[in-house]
């Protein structure tokens, strides 16, 4: 259900240039500025020229001490980066005392330029670079004087590293294994119900086991191929929870069903174990908060993922529930960093509203086919506007190498 490669296509089309704007509330934005604009730079970005051009010559640091380069003036400040190594190259402003990041480009080709503003006040500044498979490069040290009144200055955050990642990922990857039992418990439930011919019964199980797993979302790359198999989307031949999905609301035999039941519980038996000796990557986690409710919009709301039980409203839900779970460990990185981190726990609350007045008094859900046109555009409106404030999540926790 991993929407990454969807992801990477999309900044790729970006070209050259990724903006992350949005998510450290930089006002970064391409630019066309005069030559001899007197706070336009050129900028060069490499192994040994890392910040050239701002302002008059610096010195780059040595032996720990910066020299400082003549002051430039505050308030908006264009540069035009060039990248001087022969392979791809992240650049950033940071400023020396407090190590917040003022601007960032990132996957600049070799040879390309991009071109950004960015509104500094008084303090000093140096441009880091990051070349690829290379120690970081701090340039010169650059004092910039105070902006003109009423400027807006553009916010710095305190960068994520993989250290700050690392409690995340532990107390998500516990949170997950502590569900798993629960999974199996409701699995064998299923297994059980059809064995005695109670296929009702099975249903209403099948519905309680599988939105169990939908609030796994942040753990299915871990998952792998086993993942596909648990809750493979039916196209073509459903598997797992899909292929039991199938067969309980197409009239199978409860023997049929008891039979790919026990199928799927020796599934979740195989990730119960192989589970014990995971531990997800630090910047997963942050990544999956988003493409959870993105899958939901994308898949759930769609009915692609839907064998015949009508029960996309109910999986929708439960990965609304899977991204709080994701975004639940990220709260004390984000506090200091995501000044919506309050809306976006609003916008999940909201949409897990919008959505459960579709659920009956009796468990059943309204099928997405009967679902009025403006009840349809209440619940896509809901998730949409979670997905939209979860983005920067995953840009702010993407950990960046320490410099």
């Amino acid at each position: 259900m991993s929407t990454r490669a969807r992801l990477a296509a999309f900044f790729a089309a970006l070209g050259a240039l990724v903006v992350v704007a949005t998510i450290l509330t930089i006002a970064l934005r391409p630019v066309a500025v005069a030559p001899n604009a007197p706070d336009a730079f050129d900028i060069t970005a490499g192994m040994d020229d890392c910040g050239r051009g701002w302002g008059a010559a610096g010195t780059a640091e040595t032996d720990g001490v910066a020299a400082e380069a003549p002051a430039v003036r505050g308030g908006d400040q264009t540069f035009t980066v060039t990248n001087t190594t022969v392979g791809g190259i992240e650049v950033y402003v940071q400023a020396v005392d407090s190590k917040r990041v003022y601007l960032d480009l990132e996957s600049i080709g070799a040879g390309a330029h991009a071109t950004a503003r960015v509104t500094l006040g008084a303090g000093r500044y140096r441009f880091v670079c990051l070349p690829a498979d290379a120690d970081p490069v701090r340039g010169p040290v650059v004092t910039v004087g105070k902006a003109p009144p009423g400027s807006p200055l553009t916010p710095g955050i305190v960068p994520v590293t993989r250290t700050d990642l690392i409690p995340v990922a532990k107390a998500y990857t516990a949170w997950v294994a502590s569900r798993l039992p629960a999974l199996r418990q409701q699995v064998a439930a299923v297994a059980a119900d059809a064995e005695e011919g109670d296929l009702p019964a099975a249903r209403r199980d099948w519905l309680t086991a599988h939105t169990t797993y939908e609030t796994l979302g942040a753990a299915y790359d871990a998952f792998g191929e086993l993942g596909d198999q648990l809750d493979g989307v039916p196209r073509g031949e459903p598997t797992g929870f899909h292929l039991v999905e199938s067969q309980l609301w197409h009239g199978d035999a409860a023997a049929t069903v008891a039979a790919s039941a026990d199928a799927l519980l020796g599934l979740v038996d195989r990730l119960q174990a192989e589970f014990a000796d995971v531990q997800l990557d630090p910047g997963d986690v942050a990544l999956r908060a988003h493409e959870i409710v993105e899958d939901a919009i994308q898949d759930t709301l769609t009915g692609a993922t839907d064998a015949g039980s009508g029960t996309s409203l109910a999986s929708a839900d439960a990965e609304l529930t899977g991204a709080e779970q994701a975004l639940a460990p990220l709260e004390p990185v984000l506090a200091s960093r995501y000044d919506r981190l309050g809306d976006t726990r609003a916008a999940l609350a909201a949409a897990h509203a919008v959505v459960e007045t579709h659920r009956a008094a009796d468990g059943t859900w309204t099928p997405l086919a009967q679902l009025s046109r403006a009840d349809r555009e209440r619940v896509d409106a809901a998730l949409d506007r979670a997905a939209e404030l979860l983005a920067p999540v995953a840009a702010i926790c993407d950990p960046r190498r320490d410099s």
